[in-house]
């Protein structure tokens, strides 16, 4: 190649670096000027409710599946029970235990479904606001035990952004555009809601976790096709967390009893 050749190859390679070295500092400057994005994007009871706990990682134990309340939530009130999810059948001695600080807020005894892929602990009505530890040693027939643990936190004075409904002895929840409307309500007890489906897919009243469904089973509906309704009682306060399994990702909704 001539030495003008040799020049004329020089240039082009310098051409390309300054080039790049261009494009490199334009994008970084667009990356430090772009709006972050909001986080939480649902319309499940936590993006309304911009917690200040801080949650360390959960611990699962083998043949874990879900629990509610799940790890990292924030409630606007108290759980009426944790209920852990596995793939393998619980045996005797499984245990939770609900901490805050150095108090224990789990009442009674640790009860196994009958099913044997759950176990459930009620949780004392009057625990406070603040973060909450759960502790739960799963066992198996065959003597073994695995432990695990997960946190959520209670912080009541997000029930202000919940709808009022405590004047109704009978609430109807429409189930429109993929949505339950109202969404997040306060009942007191022994108020019966309905749940009425206006949407022409099929929709589903089901109490978490997806797709155990097991914190509240007697709520749980089966398929209501338009024009179908659903009713449940609510007896015993607390809140209770529920979703349409079939559109689980969107469809999400509380209703906290007193």
């Amino acid at each position: 190649m001539s030495q003008r050749g040799n020049i004329l190859l020089i240039v082009i390679v310098i051409l390309v670096i300054i080039a790049g070295v261009i494009f490199l500092f334009t994008r970084n400057k667009a990356d430090t000027t772009r709006i972050p994005l909001p986080l939480n994007q649902s319309n499940s009871e936590d993006s309304e409710n911009q917690s200040t706990f801080s949650f360390v990682n959960p611990k699962k134990s083998a043949h874990y599946e879900s629990n509610t309340p799940k790890h990292g939530s924030t409630l606007v009130g108290v759980p009426v029970n944790v209920v852990i999810d596995f793939n393998f059948d619980l045996a005797k001695p499984s245990s939770i235990s609900i901490m805050k600080e150095t108090a224990e807020y789990g009442v009674g005894e640790t009860k196994i479904d009958v099913n044997k892929l759950a176990m459930r602990r009620d949780m004392n009505p009057n625990a406070p606001d603040g973060l909450y530890t759960v502790t739960y040693n799963a066992c198996w027939p065959d003597g073994s035990c695995h432990d695990g643990s997960f946190q959520f936190a209670i912080d009541s004075k997000f029930s202000a952004n919940f709808n009022d409904m405590t004047d109704q002895n009978n609430v109807t929840i429409r189930m429109s555009g993929n949505t339950f409307e109202p969404m997040n309500i306060i009942i007191n007890k022994g108020t019966k809601v309905t749940w009425v489906n206006d949407d022409s897919v099929e929709h589903f009243v089901n109490t978490d976790s997806h797709p155990a469904h097991t914190y509240e089973p007697k709520q749980n509906s089966q398929a209501l096709s338009y024009g179908d309704s659903y009713s449940y009682t609510f007896e015993k306060p607390g809140i209770y967390p529920y979703h349409c399994s079939a559109h689980e990702r969107v469809m999400k909704a509380s209703i906290l009893v007193r």
